[in-house]
């Protein structure tokens, strides 16, 4: 979860104040930015660098990310004109450097790579808000509303993100993570009519692939059972649920996978804290195949590296398993 960022010095000083779309489109620092935390901690798996507004802006969408706000669209979607500017995402055309980025950072990697995008509705949200939402009212209005128009918003963004994903795979990505981070904000019913069905054609359109899909959201808890059934090898699970209670509402080990799910905040706390806090998700686990120890959520900018290394470190050495 964002092994590379603001939390890495290395990191602060290659980009510098380069903007982080025009460093995506760089191949050679995309490769560099996603072996750096490598160089550092004994990670499973590497997480590809680059940014879920990529495939956007690709496709023409005016959208810049602005230090302190994130994602800002200039010309937000709410409307069937703004929505025909959406067109299929041509991987080879439109996203060459993020696949040559992946090409490059196979020739260094001995261990898995995780590609990823945005989820549908996560992007349809920046798209219609314009920018970050605390509550995506505007797209929840559009959404319960305007059934046509978001039927025809999320198709689109089914044709910009399906490609992506399949390049990524195709370009060495061995496992690939969907990021529907907002998805939280939606009510069980609402989810099931306006989203599973779109997610549920991005999952369907990667069979055939043989490349495990993780399938992830905040503030999902109420959402877990719809999640498991749009799709996906993993499912995550954020630090509100308790990891055992959560993998019950998809179905039980039995069922699928999980990852999660030790709170960002944690790292910020004191190592002792780390380490009860790190125990509990595991004791939660109880050794059961399927769980990928994870954080709940993006590592937070002011967390010390060195307490991430160190977190890594027990969770090998607490989980007896072969890596």
């Amino acid at each position: 979860m964002r092994q590379a960022g603001r939390y890495l010095p290395e990191y602060r000083r290659l980009r510098g104040d380069r903007d982080i779309l025009e460093t995506c489109r760089d191949p050679a620092q995309v490769a560099e930015l996603t072996l750096q935390p490598l160089r550092r901690m004994d990670v499973d798996a590497a997480v590809l660098f680059s940014d879920i507004m990529v495939p956007l802006a690709a496709v023409g969408v005016p959208v810049r990310i602005e230090a302190g706000r994130g994602p800002l669209v200039d010309e937000p979607v709410r409307d069937t004109r703004g929505i025909s500017r959406l067109r299929p995402l041509e991987p080879e055309a439109d996203v060459p450097h993020v696949l040559e980025g992946i090409r490059l950072v196979r020739k260094e990697l001995d261990r898995p790579l995780i590609g990823f995008a945005g989820g549908p509705f996560t992007l349809a949200s920046y798209l219609v808000e314009g920018g970050p939402s605390r509550d995506q009212a505007r797209t929840r209005a559009m959404m319960l509303s305007s059934p046509n128009a978001w039927d025809s918003l999320m198709r689109a963004l089914v044709g910009v993100l399906l490609p992506h994903l399949r390049a990524q795979a195709g370009a060495g990505a061995d496992a690939l993570q969907l990021f529907d981070s907002w998805a939280g904000a939606l009510a069980p019913d609402d989810y099931d009519r306006s989203v599973l069905p779109y997610t549920r054609s991005i999952v369907d359109g990667l069979d055939g692939l043989d490349v495990p899909l993780i399938h992830f959201g905040v503030g999902t808890g109420e959402l877990l059972p719809s999640m498991a059934r749009a799709g996906g090898d993993v499912i995550g699970i954020d630090w509100r649920t308790p990891l055992d209670v959560g993998w019950d509402r998809i179905g039980g080990p039995a069922s699928r996978a999980v990852q999660g799910n030790l709170d960002p905040a944690t790292l910020l706390a004191s190592w002792d804290v780390v380490e009860t806090a790190a125990q509990r998700v595991l004791d939660r686990a109880a050794s059961r195949d399927g769980h990928v120890f994870n954080l709940g959520h993006g590592v937070l900018p002011a967390t010390p590296p060195e307490i991430v290394g160190r977190l890594v470190d027990l969770v090998h050495e607490r989980t007896e398993r072969p890596r």
